[in-house]
């Protein structure tokens, strides 16, 4: 299986995916304990909740799990939030601080560096070459990513997460106009909450990418699974009437990042 499955289109907005795959090759699936089976860190149903929301929109999925390596982590394997739990390149842990590998399983330096060249550089090689496709095309690209996560996690953060939760690293990693478009339908949502910079303020993605004085612009979005599946559990299940007062909001958020970025605004 291909690392990274692209949708080219003409928008100057571009959806990067890096959590939704489920691939792991069978001998690496075979060194999983059963924690590490169940996948559950995924990113589940991330790319149906966000299909036909902007027409044209290019889009740069990841095929693999996130447990073969994290497409969003910092391929020197730096933390993004120093002090605070989180999980790392190639993860040795689940969201709630469990192995995930048998003993002894877990990959050494060198197999992280090989399942870099294989799935993390490849991914960024097409989000790259699609970032540049677009700015060439538009002046300016926007690199929206699309995230999803449970609702409640004690290891990774106190409480409920808000449904929204929009990073833009303190605001280094797109222009001010970006973020307003992007965080005032959530604040304006009755339905739902949202917080910016909050727990998460962006991962490798965002930060690397953003970089507004040169056209490229770049937020995370993290959305709470409680908004669109029918339980935050195995199956987990895809529940479409559930998912639809938060696709409206998705769909109006993107629909005014394209209108923002052809109005010229962001060219200045």
């Amino acid at each position: 299986m291909t690392p990274v499955s692209i949708t080219q289109g003409d928008s100057p907005v571009i959806l990067g995916l890096p959590h939704g795959g489920t691939f792991v090759p069978d001998a690496m699936l075979a060194r999983l304990n059963d924690r590490g089976t169940a996948l559950s860190d995924t990113d589940w149903h991330i790319a149906q909740l966000y299909q036909g929301l902007l027409p044209g929109v290019t889009t740069v999925a990841a095929t693999f799990h996130r447990y073969v390596i994290d497409a969003n982590r910092d391929p020197a394997g730096v933390s993004l939030y120093p002090g605070a739990n989180t999980t790392s390149l190639c993860p040795t842990t689940d969201f709630d601080g469990i192995d995930i590998w048998l003993d002894g399983q877990a990959p050494g330096p060198d197999e992280v560096a090989e399942r870099r060249a294989h799935y993390h550089t490849p991914y960024h090689d097409a989000l790259a070459a699609e970032v540049a496709r677009v700015k060439a095309r538009h002046g300016v690209a926007i690199v929206y990513d699309c995230h999803s996560i449970r609702s409640t996690i004690p290891f990774l953060f106190d409480g409920v997460l808000p449904v929204f939760s929009i990073g833009t690293n303190d605001g280094q990693t797109c222009a001010p106009q970006v973020t307003e478009v992007v965080s005032a339908p959530c604040a304006a949502s009755s339905r739902f909450d949202s917080v910016v910079n909050g727990r998460f303020k962006g991962g490798w993605t965002t930060r690397h990418y953003g970089q507004p004085a040169n056209g490229v612009h770049a937020i995370q979005m993290e959305l709470a699974q409680r908004a669109y599946l029918a339980a935050e559990a195995a199956p987990w299940t895809y529940a479409a009437q559930t998912a639809a007062p938060l696709r409206a909001v998705l769909a109006q958020i993107l629909q005014s990042l394209d209108t923002l970025a052809r109005s010229g605004v962001l060219n200045r």
